[in-house]
C-alpha cells in the first residue's frame, strides 16, 4: 500500500478574516520548547508568539484577557488549537504576562492589528507614545529565497521523525474521535502524543468535506460501545469535545 500525504498551505489575508474574535486561550506546555512550529520557526517560550487555525503566519494580534483586561501582542507562527471553543494557543511567557498560567484556559478577545509593523517586544498595555516600526517578518515565500545561512538552516531544519506502520483497514469496532485536521504536520504530532499518552491504537480516517480533505483521529478499537464510553470518560478533562464513533455500521 502506498502512503500519500497531502499538505495544505493556507495563506489567508487578515483582511479576509474577522478582525476580532472571542473565545478561550490556552498555552504551550514546556515540552514543546525547541520544537518546530507549523511555520518552520522554532518554538521558544520566551518569545511573544501564538498558534491560530487560520490567520496567516506573521500576523500580529493583540490578546486581551477578559478576566483582568491585561493585554499582550503576539505573532502567529503555528497552527492550532484544535479543541472546540479555543481560538489561540499562547507561548508560556505571554500566558504568564496575562496571568493565565494558573487557570490554564481563559476567556480572551483577540484583535488583528491594523498596523502589522507594530513593535511586539513588550507584552503589556499598549504604550501611550508611538513606537518605531520594525521590519515586517518575511512571508514563507521570502524565507525560502533568503540568502542568510542561518535563516535557511532554521527554515529547513529537520527536527521530527515519525516511524509509521501503515495498514489500510475496514474497521468494525467503536472508537473515540479526538480531533480533525486539514494539515498533516499537526495530525502527526497529535497522533504521536495520543499513542504515547494512552498506549492505544490510533486510526486516521481520511474523508472529503466540501471538496477538501479532512483527517480525523480516532483512538481505540473496542467491540462494544460501553467499553468505548469508559475509555472516553478518562479523556473528557483533556478532550471535552471527543465523541464515540460507531464503525460497526456499514453504509
Amino acid at each position: 500500500m502506498k502512503l500519500y500525504l497531502f499538505y495544505f498551505l493556507f495563506i489567508l489575508s487578515s483582511i479576509a478574516l474577522a478582525q476580532t474574535q472571542t473565545g478561550k486561550a490556552s498555552f504551550y506546555a514546556d515540552k514543546f520548547e525547541g520544537r518546530q512550529t507549523a511555520s518552520g520557526e522554532i518554538y521558544k517560550h520566551n518569545l511573544p508568539t501564538a498558534a491560530h487555525r487560520k490567520l496567516a503566519f506573521g500576523t500580529k494580534v493583540k490578546v486581551i484577557n477578559l478576566q483582568n483586561y491585561k493585554t499582550a501582542t503576539v505573532t502567529i507562527n503555528d497552527r492550532g488549537p484544535f479543541i472546540r471553543g479555543r481560538i489561540i494557543d499562547l507561548s508560556r511567557s505571554v500566558a504568564q504576562s496575562l496571568d493565565i498560567l494558573d487557570d490554564g484556559v481563559t476567556e480572551v478577545k483577540i484583535e488583528v492589528l491594523k498596523d502589522q509593523n507594530v513593535d511586539i517586544a513588550s507584552a503589556s498595555t499598549p504604550p501611550s507614545t508611538p513606537q518605531a516600526p520594525i521590519a515586517k517578518p518575511a512571508s514563507n515565500k521570502d524565507e525560502t529565497s533568503n540568502n542568510s545561512p542561518m535563516q535557511s538552516k532554521e527554515t529547513f531544519e529537520v527536527n521530527e521523525f515519525y516511524e509509521m506502520n501503515i495498514d489500510e483497514i475496514t474497521p468494525d469496532f467503536f472508537g473515540v474521535q479526538i480531533a480533525s485536521f486539514q494539515d498533516t504536520e499537526n495530525l502527526l504530532r497529535m497522533a504521536n502524543r495520543l499513542k504515547v499518552s494512552y498506549n492505544n491504537e490510533v486510526l486516521v480516517q481520511v474523508k472529503t468535506v466540501s471538496g477538501s480533505k479532512v483527517y480525523t483521529i480516532i483512538l481505540g478499537q473496542y467491540k462494544s460501545r460501553k467499553a468505548a464510553e469508559n475509555f472516553q470518560s478518562r479523556m473528557l478533562d483533556k478532550y471535552p469535545d471527543s465523541f464515540i464513533v460507531d464503525m460497526t455500521i456499514k453504509d
